[in-house]
């Protein structure tokens, strides 16, 4: 199994809509802009997305940890922030696991 190294961008997507809805490109364009809109102004306000047979974005808390710097090993506080994660789900991580390229819902 060859693994592609390409990075999957907007006008990739956009593309695929085209292919498969038969949308114009300036339609499939604007959908893949809007959803992603969407997506991100959710994750921003703190709000969980949750795409079925795909996976969730969230938004963690980190508290104020003690780090180090790997070079002097000198002692940093980590500010607290924000941190968005993502956890895929079983349909995902099974399909990774087998090699397919398209998940089978459940």
């Amino acid at each position: 199994m060859i693994m592609s190294k390409k990075t999957i961008t907007r006008t990739d997507l956009s593309e695929a809509v085209y292919q498969k809805l038969g949308l114009s490109r300036i339609e499939s364009a604007e959908l893949v802009e809007s959803v992603l809109d969407i997506i991100s102004e959710k994750i921003v306000n703190g709000e969980s997305v949750k795409l079925s047979s795909f996976g969730s974005f969230m938004v963690r808390s980190k508290n104020e940890r003690i780090g180090r710097n790997p070079k002097t090993g000198e002692e940093v506080p980590i500010t607290p922030r924000r941190v968005m994660v993502f956890k895929p789900s079983n349909i995902l991580k099974d399909a990774v696991l087998k090699g397919n390229s398209k998940p089978k819902s459940r």
